[in-house]
């Protein structure tokens, strides 16, 4: 039996990207850290899916971890990243425990469509409130990370090594979580949920408790992309976003918990040099990408390392 090497190759890549920190240009610093924020939200997607669910609502807690983040900045005086990300994850957790309590019952589509709808009326809210900017949103700023103080343009490289600590953290823990028994039995509620039901275990608890961990790693993500762009708006809860978390998810795949990770820097390098040089029809150029992964790759880009070490 192959022993697993996913633990050492992630903290070997995250090792790789704190060491780029201080030669990496700014533009380069940024994506990445929008590439990994995504990146995190994904991961979340992976924990359901591999239950066989999909979310279109995972915008849903990217927006509510930024927004948790900027309101306590910008109305609770609250200047530290770090104490922001915490809260952030807590509020993004626990509407995901409210709200995991309905979904948690519910199967294909119905699951879809309910956390699509959950994360509309989250937009609509904000898109009407003037305190929270309505369309415009709002700008925050974080002064102090952990203690220390932010200088102007450290914040940018100090907010990457946060998320690069984050997805080494997270990455680790959902591995390992995975490979526990309520990981394991995510794979066999896809497969066959009433004969594990048949077993003994719980498929609510199972479903339940994936959906909850999707909702703090999208609030997590959430925070880390609203401190590293410095704003937020009620796009992040549109159902455009949410369709991004899905096209990442299935260009990547379930394989690994690395997958949502390298699918997340594919895409976001695929849409800046679509942006770049195609600005008008860039939106046809992922379409282009999703087409050709469906037919070609249909299990995501992590099957071609699967398939190396296989050698096929």
């Amino acid at each position: 039996m192959s022993r697993d090497r996913t633990p050492l190759v992630l903290a070997a890549a995250c090792g790789c990207l704190l060491a780029a920190t201080p030669v990496a240009p700014q533009w380069l610093v940024f994506l990445l850290t929008l590439a990994l924020t995504k990146g995190l939200v994904v991961l979340g997607l992976l924990l359901l899916m591999r239950a066989g669910l999909v979310s279109f609502g995972q915008g849903l807690y990217f927006g509510l971890g930024a927004y948790a983040a900027a309101l306590l900045g910008a109305r609770g005086g609250v200047l530290d990243g770090l104490v922001m990300i915490v809260a952030a994850i807590v509020a993004a957790a626990a509407i995901a425990a409210a709200i995991g309590l309905l979904l948690a019952r519910y199967r294909e589509i119905f699951f879809a469509m309910l956390s699509l709808a959950f994360s509309m009326i989250l937009y609509g809210l904000l898109v009407k409130s003037s305190t929270l900017g309505s369309t415009d949103g709002f700008n925050l700023h974080a002064r102090s990370f952990a203690g220390f103080a932010l200088a102007d343009g450290v914040g940018g490289r100090v907010f990457y090594v946060a998320a690069v600590i984050a997805v080494l953290a997270a990455g680790l823990a959902v591995h390992r979580y995975l490979g526990s028994h309520y990981g394991r039995l995510a794979t066999a509620i896809r497969d066959n949920e009433l004969r594990v039901e048949y077993l003994g275990a719980s498929v609510f608890r199972v479903v339940y408790a994936n959906y909850v961990a999707a909702g703090a790693l999208g609030g997590l993500g959430g925070a880390l992309a609203a401190l590293a762009v410095g704003h937020v708006d009620p796009e992040t809860t549109y159902w455009t976003t949410s369709g991004e978390f899905v096209f990442i998810a299935v260009l990547g795949g379930t394989g690994n918990v690395a997958a949502p990770f390298l699918a997340a820097g594919v895409f976001e390098a695929v849409r800046t040099l679509a942006n770049q040089y195609a600005p008008n029809v860039w939106q046809m150029t992922l379409g282009i990408v999703m087409l050709l992964l469906i037919l070609f790759l249909p299990a995501g880009l992590w099957s071609l390392v699967t398939r190396r070490r296989a050698g096929v």
